[in-house]
C-alpha cells in the first residue's frame, strides 16, 4: 500500500521562511475603524442638523396653517389668507432648502477632508509596509540561500 507523504514538516518550514508581519493588518483595521468613526460622526452631524430644519419647517407652517384656518369675516378674506400661505409657504420652502444645501454642502466637504487625510496616511503606512516586507523578504531569501549551500 502506498504511503500519502507528510507535507506538514515542508510547509511549517516554508512558513518558518517567510514569515508574515500581521501588525500591518492590525493597523490598517484601526485605520480603517478610525475613519469608519469619523465618517459616522460626519453623518450623525448631518443628521442631526437636518432634522433640526425639518422640525423647524414643520413648526413654521404649522403656524401658517393656523393662520389660514381662522375663521374671516369676508370671502375676500379667505382668498388673501390662501394668496398670503401659499406666498409664506414658498418663502419657507427656499429658505429651509437653502439650509439643507447648507448641510449636504458641509458634509460633502468634511467628506473630501476625510478622504485625503485618510489617503495620505495610507499611502504612508503603504509605504512603510512595502519597506518591512522587502527587508524580511530579503531576509528570509539570505537565509534560505545559506541554508540551502550549507546542504
Amino acid at each position: 500500500m502506498a504511503k500519502t507523504p507528510d507535507y506538514t514538516k515542508a510547509f511549517q518550514d516554508l512558513f518558518a521562511n517567510f514569515p508574515v508581519d500581521t501588525s500591518s493588518f492590525q493597523e490598517a483595521v484601526k485605520s480603517q475603524s478610525a475613519l469608519g468613526e469619523k465618517l459616522s460622526k460626519v453623518a450623525l452631524e448631518a443628521a442631526e442638523r437636518s432634522t433640526d430644519i425639518s422640525a423647524r419647517w414643520a413648526k413654521d407652517s404649522i403656524a401658517r396653517v393656523g393662520e389660514l384656518a381662522a375663521s374671516k369675516q369676508e370671502p375676500s378674506e379667505y382668498a388673501k389668507a390662501v394668496t398670503d400661505f401659499a406666498s409664506a409657504a414658498a418663502e419657507l420652502a427656499a429658505e429651509h432648502m437653502a439650509a439643507f444645501a447648507e448641510v449636504a454642502k458641509k458634509v460633502q466637504m468634511d467628506t473630501v477632508d476625510l478622504m485625503l487625510s485618510s489617503g495620505k496616511e495610507f499611502a504612508a503606512d503603504a509605504q512603510k509596509v512595502a519597506e518591512k516586507a522587502t527587508k524580511d523578504a530579503q531576509a528570509a531569501v539570505k537565509k534560505a540561500t545559506t541554508a540551502a549551500a550549507a546542504k
